[in-house]
Order: C-alpha cells, then sequence, then structure tokens
C-alpha cells in the first residue's frame, strides 16, 4: 500500500483546473439587450424626453 488515493496521479484523471468554461451565447446577448435597455432608460430619463404621462402631451 504504497499508493495513496488522496494524492491524484499525473495520469489525466484529474480535471484541468484552468479557466472556467465561459458563458453561453443566449446569456452574452440577454446581458447585452438588458444593459442597452437600462442606457436608453438613463438617457431619456437624463434628456428629460423621459417616459411618463408627459410623453405624449403636445407641449
Amino acid at each position: 500500500m504504497t499508493d495513496s488515493p488522496s494524492e491524484p496521479s499525473g495520469g489525466g484523471a484529474a480535471p484541468d483546473r484552468g479557466m472556467p468554461p465561459g458563458a453561453p451565447r443566449w446569456v452574452k446577448v440577454s446581458g447585452a439587450v438588458a444593459l442597452a435597455v437600462v442606457v436608453l432608460f438613463l438617457v431619456l430619463h437624463l434628456t428629460g424626453s423621459g417616459m411618463g404621462p408627459g410623453m405624449h402631451g403636445g407641449h
């Protein structure tokens, strides 16, 4: 019993501990769309032409 089972051998049994896999494409697209909506909302709000009851008024 010279082999220790708690020590991973160099035989490739242990998974690679490098970078985790990237996010799926749908997650990236959803995040980009959400970010675009937030930026659009902020721009409309800060310019004063935001979305509200007075938006459709002919002032």
